[in-house]
């Protein structure tokens, strides 16, 4: 894998330490900087949060985290004291290996709910990780595989910025393939950077970002135990070229500050899209975008709704431009509108135009969704400048196989 964009400063490993039977998956990564990096977090919303979630919402914000410790296979989710007691002890194993302190370290899982975490491999891995870490793409390629459960692919996306002069590289990675429903998703998502920035300015930029990215995907709207966005800035770009290693760095100015934020939800984008791509059983990415609502939150109400149709995305799948369900979820979002303030287009063909249907060849529009992967509904109202743009996919028999046979 090439990765045009690996931030300086980190250091990677990933590898298999007997969380999963397959000797060819690993199912254990670390991510570490080489000095303390400030962090923040974005967090499922759901009642119940796994016990890695619990730890890092203990920790987080903070300007003095050194790293991750990441497993795959097992969520440590609903599993009571021991679960947290299993999380602090995977941060406390890793902080001795790496020289830290253990509320330096941050941990998550994912994986099936319910099951102890078998802890002397766990702990044995993080040992054995930590001796192999390397600040390469192939240790970087490690980790990307490591993270993954369903996934039938890497989730990977980088960029470089200019900051006052500086070239500053931020390097994402996530997983996630189904329990996709906002807030967030069943997904773990990592952004590495060498900018320099406070903790707190860095939680302002995570809440935002996940709030236009990872809050806009769904594929079946089921929001899991796990969900997770790190975000990671340890200045080593500003330190490489000032020499320094105080701690004391920060993004210059406004300006920049804001090109950084930018640049981190494009990363965020770019990973978000990719899970929804990477749905089980997926056929199409299906990009919702939405506009003319009073504002953006009326606007992300319709875009989910409709999102989350188990008609709307069956339809899809079988290439039948079947648009009463499309607008029919629309109307029941909660959101008050009239009929006609609404025209609906699929792709660029316009199907329903302010509350009328319009004439459109159904053989073109059928053609359409059984040629093109990503396919785009538009539904455009007449209210206001609210807008969102929401990801999905459509809805299939491949799906329910997976997701019937997962635990057995």
């Amino acid at each position: 894998m090439t990765i045009p964009y690996l931030a300086k400063g980190f250091r990677y490993a990933g590898l298999h330490c007997g969380i999963r039977p397959d000797p060819e998956r690993r199912d254990l990564a670390l991510i570490v900087s080489d000095v303390p990096a400030a962090a923040a977090g974005v967090f499922t919303q759901n009642r119940v949060r796994a016990a890695p979630v619990r730890l890092c919402q203990e920790r987080l914000p903070s300007d003095e985290v050194r790293g991750i410790v990441i497993c795959s296979g097992n969520a440590n989710a609903c599993t009571g004291p021991r679960g947290l007691e299993d999380a602090r002890t995977m941060t406390a194993v890793a902080a001795q290996a790496i020289g830290c302190r253990p509320e330096q370290m941050l941990v998550c899982s994912t994986g099936v709910i319910g099951r102890p975490l078998p802890m002397p491999q766990i702990e044995n891995g993080i040992r054995a990780a930590a001796a192999r870490l390397a600040d390469t793409p192939a240790a970087f390629d490690d980790v990307a595989h490591a993270i993954l459960t369903t996934d039938t692919r890497l989730k990977t996306a980088t960029r470089q910025i200019d900051l006052d002069g500086v070239a500053v590289r931020l390097t994402g990675l996530a997983k996630g393939a189904a329990m996709i429903g906002p807030n967030l998703a069943t997904m773990l998502a990592f952004v590495c950077s060498d900018a320099a920035i406070s903790a707190a300015d860095l939680a302002v930029i995570a809440r935002r970002a996940a709030e236009q990215t990872f809050n806009c995907i769904s594929v079946e709207g089921h929001t899991s135990t796990n969900d997770t966005l790190i975000l990671l800035a340890n200045g080593a770009s500003v330190r490489q070229r000032a020499g320094s290693t105080g701690d004391s760095l920060s993004v210059a100015n406004a300006s920049d500050s804001s090109r950084l934020a930018a640049a981190v939800t494009e990363v965020c984008g770019e990973l978000a899209r990719a899970i929804a791509a990477d749905a089980e059983g997926a056929t199409h990415l299906i990009t919702i975008e939405v506009e003319g609502l009073r504002d953006d939150r009326e606007a992300y109400r319709v875009a989910k709704t409709v999102a989350e149709s188990a008609l709307v995305k069956t339809a899809l799948h079988g290439a039948d431009p079947n648009w009463g369900r499309i607008v029919s979820a629309a109307g029941y979002a909660g959101v008050e509108f009239e009929e006609e303030h609404l025209s609906l287009w699929l792709g660029d063909l316009l199907l329903y135009h302010a509350g009328v249907p319009q004439p459109f060849d159904v053989s073109t529009a059928s053609a359409y969704l059984k040629r093109e992967h990503e396919v785009h509904l538009r539904l455009r109202f007449t209210l206001g400048p609210g807008r969102c743009t929401f990801w999905t996919c459509d809805l299939t028999q491949e799906y329910v196989r997976l997701n019937a046979e997962y635990t057995t």
